[in-house]
């Protein structure tokens, strides 16, 4: 695991926090993963953590060139066709998106104690009413919201674009980078954030591969173990656990 970046004065130097969604407030990284798992195994082909850690925070059509190229398929399946497939299976799917552990306790915490919030997602808009329509009161919590398809971000993760344009849409305008705290649950989400100059937190799914996490300034098992005051934000109530 890797360690809490080191110097209290930096840590206590955060003001606003950027959220990743999917895998990391959402637990729909599932829905990919057993969609995916099914195309391949058409092909007689399974689908792996090394592959799917290749394709987790890209935006839609890098993570089908990657998904159809790196499992041997281009021949038989291109990256638009695999995103049609995938797209009809999704959309049943993602209505039913639950949040992650962790989430409403942190969320809730932050917003009532007046620090900024917002979430930067490769998902693009309609998707993400799919996957939010059961949860709007929690994203209402948010300063606003930069998905995959807004014009500004030009390129996906690991570019720091989306994270870049989350921060300049805060009512501060331009911020330290080095007040800004991104959680992320994917290695190219973890690596935009530090091309964008910011602190991260990654939260990874315990099936990829611990490699990934050296990136991260910290690794947790769960938004659970979060501990706000070691950030210089203000600390829970209460070392209760919640949703």
């Amino acid at each position: 695991m890797a360690h809490p970046p080191g110097g209290d004065s930096k840590k206590a130097s955060i003001t606003h926090i950027i959220f990743d969604m999917d895998g990391l407030l959402l637990d729909t990284e599932k829905f990919y993963t057993e969609v995916q798992e099914n195309i391949l195994a058409r092909y007689n082909k399974t689908f792996d953590w090394s592959l799917k850690a290749k394709m987790m925070g890209k935006k839609a059509i890098e993570a089908a060139k990657v998904f159809v190229e790196e499992s041997g398929i281009s021949d038989s399946l291109s990256a638009e066709q695999f995103l049609v497939e995938r797209e009809e299976m999704l959309q049943d799917m993602f209505p039913s998106s639950e949040l992650m552990p962790g989430v409403s306790r942190l969320v809730q915490h932050l917003h009532a104690n007046g620090i900024p919030i917002c979430v930067a997602t490769g998902t693009h808009t309609r998707h993400f009413a799919l996957k939010t329509q059961k949860h709007g009161e929690l994203f209402s919590l948010m300063h606003h919201i930069v998905r995959g398809d807004d014009p500004e971000v030009k390129q996906g993760k690991p570019s720091p674009d989306i994270f870049l344009t989350a921060a300049k849409r805060f009512e501060a305008g331009l911020i330290d980078a080095k007040k800004i705290l991104v959680f992320e649950d994917a290695p190219s989400g973890v690596l935009a954030a530090k091309n964008a100059g910011m602190w991260t937190v990654m939260v990874p799914d315990p099936r990829l591969d611990s490699s990934h996490h050296e990136t991260a300034d910290l690794v947790l098992p769960s938004l659970l173990d979060f501990n706000p005051a070691v950030w210089g934000l203000p600390p829970f109530e209460s070392a209760a656990g919640g949703s």
